[in-house]
């Protein structure tokens, strides 16, 4: 089933970042992009995610154009069938991490999988303030965050860069589980070829285009 498709994004800031990208992404698939810093990974994840409006090209989710959704329609689609891991965990900074969990469980009425927290190793920090725990704990917060929601996509931006390499392999084992249980897609952006390589197709953004390299 296909979840995703663009079709001749193009994006510029002070200058163009790409132009003519074009991707799709089917159920239990996932995706890396790799790229130089400042090539435009996250830009183009951002597009993908409707997170930002391309300068030219589409993006359709679920067999339908984003671009012809209302703005009620697309709010619930990103509420409840996207989920999004960004660098920055943008976690509620004077909730507790639970509270945090809470938060996702509330806007997309799914239950919080105690599972989860126990596969991420955070059960010992769940009723501590955000702001109290180390880098590590609140980037697997925030991807805890994100499953609980159960998306039928996961962005993630270097969803692993906070955590040491064991963690790391473990964070994406849970994605790609994740994923062939929930029929779900994945698309990664990420520096680390290692991980990238776990993925089952893999992109290179660079001169303005993306690029196939598995």
């Amino acid at each position: 089933m296909n979840l995703l498709s663009a079709k001749n994004l193009s994006h510029s800031f002070e200058y163009e970042l790409f132009s003519d990208v074009s991707l799709s992404l089917e159920s239990n698939e996932s995706i890396a992009i790799i790229g130089m810093s400042g090539s435009g990974k996250s830009t183009l994840l951002h597009l993908l995610s409707t997170l930002l409006k391309p300068d030219k090209g589409t993006v359709t989710l679920f067999g339908k154009e984003t671009a012809s959704m209302s703005k009620k329609e697309l709010t619930l689609i990103k509420r409840n069938k996207l989920g999004i891991v960004f660098q920055s965990h943008y976690l509620f900074k004077g909730f507790t991490a639970y509270e945090n969990l809470e938060v996702a469980q509330i806007l997309s009425q799914k239950e919080i999988d105690n599972s989860l927290i126990k596969d991420l190793e955070i059960e010992q920090c769940m009723h501590q303030k955000v702001t109290e725990l180390s880098g590590g704990q609140q980037q697997r917060v925030s991807i805890a965050r994100v499953l609980t929601k159960k998306p039928s996509i996961i962005f993630a931006d270097e969803p692993t860069g906070n955590l040491d390499n064991k963690t790391a392999a473990e964070v994406m084992k849970l994605f790609f589980d994740y994923c062939q249980e929930n029929d779900a897609g994945m698309i990664l952006v990420t520096h680390d070829n290692n991980l990238a390589n776990m993925c089952k197709r893999v992109y290179k953004l660079e001169d303005k285009a993306l690029k196939p390299i598995k």
